[in-house]
């Protein structure tokens, strides 16, 4: 079967997406495996559906490049707005639906993909670390000159320890610099460092919090870019209102026989 795809990346996270509005597309584990192996296949750290959906302006259906469906990914669902865009779907405003439930978005002046996360209502906190889920779940470890670190194997460390061998987490690594933070990220289902990782730079920020209540805005950089998370605090455990901001970018399109 020959498909077209595209390929879109937000701040180095790239995906490649297919319009399966008409529902034609049914890909095994193995398939999505091959089509995201960057020496086999495409490459690519995720792959995407662009699903219709009664009620919504689609629907947005996300695989890991182990070849299994994942949960939320942020960036991912930047990247399928402005596909949804560049496909026609063409609005002010977007509702989809997305592993975790309703999202909002819309894009900027100039070009900005801003994407409404699901509000956290609780956040763990452990020994100066912090594990909370902003649609994945993530821990979050405070650390000095992070760009240093050797992050596959420090990732790997927590992301496989016996508290989440079985369901896996997203280890993110933090430094807080005076007017932002830089975050690298392990992540699981891609099982190494991704360039960025959307719902990882919204948990940082959540626990990076410039304010004790109220609005936020946190710059973050990370290894692919430079994005912002807006959002309300409402104490330590509470967030609301939360914004995941950055570029979105088409890359190239093609033909693939899977």
């Amino acid at each position: 079967m020959n498909l077209t795809f595209y390929k879109y990346q937000g701040t180095g996270n790239d995906f490649i997406i297919f319009d399966n509005r008409n529902g034609e597309i049914n890909l095994t584990e193995k398939q999505v495996r091959y089509l995201c192996d960057r020496r086999f296949g495409i490459g690519a750290d995720g792959l995407m559906l662009l699903n219709a959906k009664p009620g919504y302006d689609f629907e947005m259906l996300y695989y890991n490049s182990d070849g299994r469906v994942g949960s939320m990914c942020g960036n991912g669902g930047r990247c399928l707005v402005k596909f949804a865009w560049d496909m026609g779907i063409q609005k002010m405003d977007y509702r989809f639906l997305a592993y975790d439930g309703d999202h909002e978005a819309d894009i900027d002046e100039e070009g900005w993909v801003n994407l409404r996360m699901q509000d956290v209502n609780k956040v763990i906190h452990n020994r100066g670390d912090a594990i909370l889920n902003t649609g994945s779940p993530h821990y979050i470890k405070p650390v000095n000159e992070v760009k240093d670190l050797d992050i596959f194997r420090e990732g790997r460390n927590i992301r496989f320890s016996r508290a989440y061998e079985k369901e896996g987490i997203n280890v993110n690594f933090v430094e807080q610099k005076d007017d932002y933070i830089i975050v690298r990220t392990y992540e699981r289902g891609v099982e190494n460092e991704t360039y960025s990782c959307g719902t990882g730079v919204t948990a940082a920020a959540l626990v990076f919090a410039h304010n004790d209540r109220g609005f936020n805005r946190v710059d973050v950089e990370t290894p692919g870019g430079k994005l912002a998370v807006e959002f309300d605090k409402l104490d330590d455990d509470h967030f609301e209102n939360i914004w995941l901001c950055g570029p979105a970018t088409f890359v190239f399109k093609g033909e693939v026989n899977v």
